[in-house]
């Protein structure tokens, strides 16, 4: 086994796009001595603290018609529901009380302006019902300036809007090329969430039809350009009822999908060491302790699912999404044991907001 360009890369920080492509495509010994390095190295510099984000993926309606996801709008087999205020509310109240630190609401993309008055009155009563102690963070898709400006208002503080693929080909190959998918118009969103305030998110997928090592390097020195704060990002899982399944053949093994992710997830921790980084689910969809992997070798946080059970087999981005017959209870103490497991602490009660946006920004 040679590491020797693994050490120069990592102790001189040459992290260009041929050494990023590099450190994602590792495979065998290599790759666990680079895996093992940058996890010594993160958590000297972050500590050993994750941040829990409970999260509510409230409604599966959704406006887009993304070639990869099993709740696109022309999908007719998927079982639509959205979830009542009142028990919206009730796990917003949940997460504080078992002090989870932070929220995430998220759903299908919509603009119109009922569901985004409804936004904003839940902000304020979620707010309201928390004291103001729970941290907000949203994942509701591109909308106006105004919308985004009145949801900050509101108590939202955190955003999280994936571009899937920064590479405008590959994008239009997984995404409609048409007013309702513009490739523009999502980084616009994005650049407009830092304007107003938010500590703001993206991710890719990995492990796409038609993608490569060096387009997910320029995906990591995107997330760079952009300056963002916190990035989700996870394998792709495809789903039998999405354009995108006629190209399963030409996939890597899920296995290595598994592996370059958490590839990535090491390597984008040394390019942005402050940044946050969550341990996406699709990753224990793979692997039973596919979280726990990741929470070791960068990722800093975790989201249990606080959606009511009865709902969560409907919210399929992707097939064999785990945890969804369990209870809040349920997935929180699992969550629980699978941090100490993987040798980190949570963060009670902390809204575990990202080092880089205050230094983005200047703010204390």
């Amino acid at each position: 086994m040679s590491t020797e360009r693994i050490r120069k890369i990592i102790n001189n920080k040459e992290l260009n796009r041929e050494n990023l492509s590099y450190l994602i495509g590792l495979e065998g010994e290599e790759r666990d001595y680079f895996l093992k390095s940058v996890g010594e190295e993160y958590v000297k510099s972050l500590g050993k603290k994750v941040f829990f984000r409970g999260l509510v993926e409230f409604s599966n309606y959704c406006t887009k018609d993304c070639y990869y996801c099993g709740i696109r709008k022309s999908n007719s087999h998927s079982e639509r529901y959205d979830i009542d205020d009142k028990a919206i509310i009730d796990a917003a109240k949940f997460a504080h009380e078992h002090k989870y630190g932070s929220l995430v609401l998220q759903s299908g993309e919509r603009s119109d302006k009922a569901f985004t008055e409804r936004i904003t009155s839940l902000l304020k009563k979620i707010k309201e019902v928390t004291k103001g102690e729970l941290g907000i963070t949203i994942s509701l898709g591109e909308q106006s300036e105004e919308t985004y400006k009145e949801w900050f208002a509101a108590g939202a503080h955190r955003y999280l809007l994936r571009i899937e693929s920064s590479n405008r080909d590959l994008y239009y190959k997984i995404h409609p090329e048409d007013e309702k998918h513009n490739f523009e118009a999502r980084i616009n969103c994005l650049r407009s969430l830092q304007k107003h305030g938010y500590q703001t998110g993206t991710g890719v997928m990995i492990g796409l039809p038609f993608q490569n090592y060096d387009d997910l390097a320029d995906d990591l020195l995107f997330f760079k350009e952009l300056n963002v704060d916190m990035v989700g990002m996870g394998p792709f899982i495809e789903h039998t009822e999405t354009p995108l399944y006629d190209f399963k053949d030409e996939l890597w093994p899920i296995q290595r999908r598994f592996e370059v992710a958490l590839n990535m997830i090491a390597t984008l921790r040394l390019l942005m060491p402050d940044i946050n980084i969550a341990a996406a689910t699709a990753l224990q969809a793979i692997d039973p302790m596919g979280r726990e992997k990741a929470l070791r070798y960068g990722a800093n946080v975790i989201m249990p699912n606080i959606t009511p059970t009865a709902n969560r087999k409907d919210y399929t981005l992707y097939e064999n999404k785990p945890c969804t017959d369990e209870g809040a209870d349920d997935c929180s103490n699992c969550l629980s044991i699978r941090v100490e497991m993987a040798g980190r602490e949570i963060g009670y009660s902390e809204w575990g907001d990202s080092k880089h946006f205050f230094k983005r920004t200047g703010k204390d």
